[in-house]
Order: C-alpha cells, then sequence, then structure tokens
C-alpha cells in the first residue's frame, strides 16, 4: 500500500481523479516533500489527522491541476490587472477578520469568500450563471471543522460563504504556514522560513487573477482588492514586489493578549487530528514566530516605506468599526458612499462578538508569562501600544 504522504503518489492519484497533467510552475515540488516528510515523520498525527491532512494536500494537487487547465483554456485570464489592493495584516486575534468583512461590504471592493480561498478552481460543470459546488464542499467543511472542534466557533466566525484570508490561497504553493496550523511541524516551519517566499506571492498573485477572471464572469467583479492575512507581516517585501501599489492597514493589540488567543486557536485546531497536542509546545512556537514576523515587519517599514501603512487599534475598531473605517477611507483618499455605510453598519449589527459564546483562554496553558511576552515584543509595544 503505498504511504499516504508519499508525494509522488499523491501527483499520481490527482492526475489519476482529473485526468489532467500539468502542475504549473515546478517551485511547488520542495515544499510539497518537506511538508509531506513532516505530517509523516514528526506531525504525531492521529488516524483522522492523516486522513485530513492526506486529502488537503490532495486538494491542493487537484487544484493546481484544474487551475492550469483553465489558464491553458482561457489564457486571458493571465492579462487580469490586480490594482492597488487594501490589505488588512497585524498580528492574528487583533481585529483582522472583523475589519476585511466590514470593508468588504462595500460594493466597490472585491474579497474572495472562503469557499474561494478553500477551492480557488471551480468544479466540474460550473457555469458563471449557475450554483457553484464548491459552496455545498466548503459547508460541509466548515461543518465537520466545528463537529469535530466545537470550541472553535467561540474562536473564529467560521463562515463557508463569508470573506476570508488568502493564506489559504499561499497554501496552494505549500508556501504557508497554514499547515502548522493544524500539525505540530517544527521541521517543516524552520526550513520554510529560510526559503525564498517569492513563489508563493507569485502563485497568489495568479490565484487572485484566477478569482477575479471568474468574479467578472460571473458579473461582479470590483475595482479593487480587500486582502487580509497576518501572514504578510513577515514577508511584507513579497507581498510589494507582487502588489507594489498596494496600502497596508496594520491592526495592533497587546501581545499579552493577542498571542494566548491565536495560541488556544491553534491548539484547538491540533486537537482535530492530534491525540496528544502540547500547548506549551504551541505556545513556544507561534510566540516566536510572530515576534520575528513583527520584527521584519518593523525593519521594512524603517527602511522608507511608513507611507504605505495605517495604524489601526484593536480596541478603537471594535468600539467603533464605523469611524476606524472612515479614518481607513481618509488614508486611501476615497469618500465612504452612503450605500456602503449602511451596509457596513448592518453588519456590525447582525454580526456582534457578543453574539458569540466568549473564548476562555490563559497564558499558563500555553506556556507564556506576561513578563516573558513583555521581554520577548518589547520592541513591539514600545512602538505601537499607548503607555
Amino acid at each position: 500500500m503505498t504511504e499516504p504522504f508519499d508525494p509522488d503518489g499523491l501527483i499520481a492519484e490527482a492526475r489519476q481523479q482529473t485526468g489532467l497533467v500539468d502542475l504549473g510552475d515546478a517551485s511547488f515540488r520542495e515544499p510539497l516533500i518537506r511538508l509531506c516528510a513532516s505530517l509523516a515523520g514528526e506531525a504525531n498525527l492521529n488516524a483522522v489527522g492523516v486522513a485530513t491532512q492526506r486529502q488537503r494536500v490532495l486538494d491542493i494537487l487537484i487544484t493546481r491541476l484544474r487551475v492550469e487547465d483553465w489558464f491553458a483554456r482561457h489564457p486571458e485570464i493571465a492579462d487580469e490587472v490586480i490594482g492597488a489592493p487594501l490589505v488588512i495584516c497585524g498580528l492574528p486575534r487583533t481585529g483582522t477578520t472583523m475589519l476585511h468583512r466590514v470593508i468588504a461590504e462595500d460594493p466597490d471592493f472585491d474579497s474572495a469568500k472562503w469557499y474561494e480561498v478553500r477551492y480557488p478552481a471551480p468544479l466540474d460543470g460550473w457555469t458563471p450563471d449557475g450554483v457553484d459546488a464548491r459552496i455545498a464542499a466548503a459547508e460541509e467543511e466548515v461543518r465537520m471543522t466545528l463537529e469535530l472542534a466545537p470550541e472553535l466557533m467561540a474562536i473564529h466566525p467560521f463562515d463557508a460563504t463569508s470573506p476570508d484570508e488568502e493564506i489559504m490561497l499561499l497554501e496552494q504553493s505549500f508556501f504557508s504556514r497554514t499547515p502548522e496550523s493544524y500539525c505540530h511541524l517544527p521541521e517543516f516551519s524552520a526550513w520554510l522560513e529560510s526559503q525564498d517566499q517569492l513563489p508563493g506571492y507569485r502563485y497568489l498573485h495568479r490565484l487572485l487573477q484566477f478569482l477575479q477572471w471568474q468574479h467578472r464572469a460571473q458579473g461582479r467583479a470590483r475595482p479593487r482588492w480587500v486582502l487580509k492575512s497576518p501572514h504578510h507581516l513577515g514577508f511584507l517585501p513579497e507581498l510589494f514586489r507582487l502588489f507594489p501599489d498596494a496600502s497596508v492597514i496594520q491592526t495592533h493589540r497587546d501581545p499579552v493578549e493577542s498571542i494566548p488567543s491565536i495560541c488556544s486557536l491553534c491548539f484547538h485546531l491540533e486537537t482535530m487530528g492530534c491525540d496528544v497536542p502540547d500547548p506549551k509546545a504551541t505556545g513556544a512556537h507561534w510566540s516566536a514566530g510572530w515576534a520575528r514576523y513583527l520584527e521584519r515587519a518593523m525593519a521594512y517599514r524603517d527602511a522608507g516605506h511608513d507611507e504605505h501603512f495605517l495604524d489601526v487599534g484593536y480596541l478603537d475598531s471594535v468600539r467603533d468599526p464605523l469611524a476606524t473605517v472612515a479614518r481607513i477611507y481618509e488614508f486611501l483618499g476615497r469618500e465612504l458612499s452612503p450605500v456602503a455605510e449602511e451596509k457596513m453598519r448592518q453588519w456590525t449589527e447582525d454580526n456582534a462578538r457578543e453574539k458569540r459564546a466568549a473564548h476562555a483562554y490563559s497564558l499558563e496553558q500555553f506556556g507564556l508569562t506576561e513578563a516573558s511576552l513583555a521581554r520577548d515584543f518589547a520592541p513591539y509595544r514600545s512602538r505601537y501600544l499607548p503607555r
């Protein structure tokens, strides 16, 4: 029997299922091999974990085959221009999701839904005016995820048809930390962070072109994208290399609050596929990683790029999201239309945080202390947090 994480076996299976051969740029191959080795060797997966992570890798390979087939049949996709996106990033758990979804209510902004970032290539039989089978597939995946780890709904508002972050588009190149959110993969993580990330960002740009082309065919393309991913903090040079006209909203919250919160999210994701996840390993991994990413972001901004950024406080955006949006639109030099403002106001009322269960977590659970976080994030806290 083929090993579950044999890269060649997975590629062969993806090709057999689709009848397609071309996987596109070969830059995905080494990270695929490294990821498979770590999933098999260091992730300590149970049977559910093996099945779900194997399927996730297989889905990516199938998607790549479908993407290249669409580009071959419709070469005009490569002519799509991604103009001056608004990019929301900051530490996880700093209000990025809320801001993203609020701004996506503006009819002049384009965004990618969860089902699109999970399955960027349409499934067989797709037509621009027909029922999109990806939605049902995504809704079932969300249902199963929350069934395995119901605590997740108190942490993050999972919704297959709401705007979501493009980290899952980056995952299609295997240049993404998404697998680390589900599994303990320190060797893969260390290798990935040492690599040139441009191939991942090039593929992200390609997939956004593809989604924009789909939206155009459906009559819902818009002149400007609103994107969102904390991941970009660590790779701002790569982001601006592919999106030179981007404007970035960086959200801020004390890491003493945000770091244990993201650790809690990742730990609950790990419990779905590992019988004995180690919360202290989770805490050490993500605390150190996000500290590095913030250091890189500050260095990039200090190198003469600060004019592309607007800083937004977490409490300000939570207390008065529309006032925060007004600041963002002033920064962008654009007006907030009455229609967009009303849609945003309605969204904030319909999705108030108090309508979901409280998210319970502690520093101690993840081997963290206020003192250790204050030390590790001292330059960031000194620069961006009020005293």
